[in-house]
């Protein structure tokens, strides 16, 4: 009876020493290896040879059974804009990709305290702050610059008034440019601005970025072609420094 309970305490604790194991996952690629495995599903999407990976039911029952905490590769905050399929743009699957979805991909609390668990909860070594081309809460904005806005339901300002400085932006940069021809600019520039205001208010995500553990990065896709423009990741640290010497910026990474 004693040599049976102890055969039976052994098959459990060897059953134990199998699940841990198994459940021990991978480490998570540098953040630079991350963006290169965005870049490449997207090479493959706009090719028309997605792989669709991780979406088989395998990966369902890893997903009821595991953290995505040991999967999760990126963080991609994006616009609500139905034409922008996140996990689609970057041939990726279930538990791959942590998403942020809003209208304008705009950076305001929700959204940063968002980004801010799929960084330092989620792990992911990076961060895509993604605009995309005909964006109808930029254009929006940038009519109502222009003086040629229309009504609005009362939490649609609100939402979008983090556009207003990144439009303006682009019209001063680009003083030549007229009417709806500034809104590509625009684009950009808010994609830009979700980046600073990401880090003026975010010390955690700072800290991440300057202590090499993740990479913030910008992109713009095109909603016509599937094509994703990377933004040069020089500008992105030029803002980070600039924030650094801004003493209006945000210092306590955690709540209190």
């Amino acid at each position: 009876m004693k040599r049976r309970i102890e055969s039976q305490i052994a098959s459990v604790c060897m059953l134990a020493l199998i699940l841990t194991a198994g459940a021990q996952a991978a480490e998570k690629p540098s953040p630079s290896a991350c963006i290169k495995l965005l870049k490449e599903g997207n090479a493959r999407f706009v090719a028309g040879t997605s792989e669709h990976p991780h979406t088989d039911g395998k990966r369902l029952r890893q997903a009821a059974a595991e953290n995505q905490g040991d999967h999760a590769f990126a963080t991609v905050i994006a616009c609500s804009d139905s034409r922008v399929p996140v996990e689609r743009v970057f041939d990726a699957g279930i538990m791959d990709i942590f998403v942020v979805r809003v209208a304008g991909n705009v950076c305001d609390t929700d959204e940063v305290g968002s980004i801010e668990y799929g960084l330092a909860h989620v792990n992911t070594p990076v961060l895509v702050v993604l605009g995309h081309t005909q964006c109808g809460a930029v254009t929006a904005v940038t009519h109502a610059v222009h003086g040629k806005g229309h009504a609005l339901e009362r939490n649609i300002p609100p939402l979008v008034d983090n556009i207003e400085p990144a439009v303006r932006r682009a019209m001063k940069l680009h003083p030549d440019i007229h009417g709806d021809d500034i809104i590509p600019y625009a684009i950009e520039e808010n994609v830009w601005q979700g980046i600073e205001d990401l880090y003026m208010t975010s010390p955690s995500t700072r800290n991440l970025v300057n202590s090499g553990k993740a990479k913030v990065v910008g992109a713009i896709y095109d909603v016509g072609t599937g094509e994703l423009q990377w933004l040069p990741e020089s500008k992105t640290t030029k803002i980070l420094n600039a924030v650094e010497g801004n003493p209006k910026r945000a210092m306590n990474a955690m709540a209190e």
